[in-house]
């Protein structure tokens, strides 16, 4: 196996090591690669949403409600719930997905006061095709992994998120 090569997170933790010798850097050796890691990823997922013509939450929207299976239709609360931003994000994202005419608001058939956010065919037909291109693109980023590695990391990621409530 070949020798790793030091990175910007060995530089730092070094540089600290040097200057305050008294307190232990290496948890950025983990914090700072997985920082560095998700702005990167995030650049190169984004990067596919924009081929379909869709923002980050957009994305986010639509694969929430097509993931639902049924009728592909969820309240705004659901959603907000379900794709961890306020309900004002929501509605801003709904908005712009109804004018597009990816998602459409309907009376709820249980409370006359509710309304549900849902797919239109054209949004569940553009979320089928963007979600491929997302999975794909994945598997690519992922690549560099192999399988041992990448089941170390989901489950050393899992204890982390739940460790942290997220």
């Amino acid at each position: 196996m070949p020798e790793k090569q030091p990175d910007r997170a060995d530089q730092i933790v070094d540089q600290w090591r040097a200057e305050r010798p008294d307190i232990d850097p290496t948890p950025f050796l983990v914090i700072g690669r997985m920082h560095r890691v998700a702005n990167a990823l995030t650049t190169e997922l984004v990067t596919v949403y924009a081929k379909f013509g869709l923002g980050e939450g957009e994305f986010d929207v639509l694969a929430t409600l097509r993931r639902q299976g049924g009728e592909f239709a969820l309240t705004p609360s659901d959603l907000s719930e379900h794709t961890v931003v306020t309900t004002g994000a929501v509605t801003k994202r709904v908005d712009r997905l109804v004018a597009q005419g990816y998602v459409e608001r309907r009376p709820s058939g249980t409370d006359g006061r509710s309304r549900l956010v849902a797919l239109t065919p054209a949004g569940k037909k553009l979320i089928d095709k963007a979600f491929t291109a997302h999975m794909a693109n994945e598997a690519r980023l992922l690549e560099a992994l192999s399988p041992t590695e990448r089941a170390g990391l989901e489950r050393g990621l899992r204890a982390l998120a739940q460790s942290l409530g997220v």
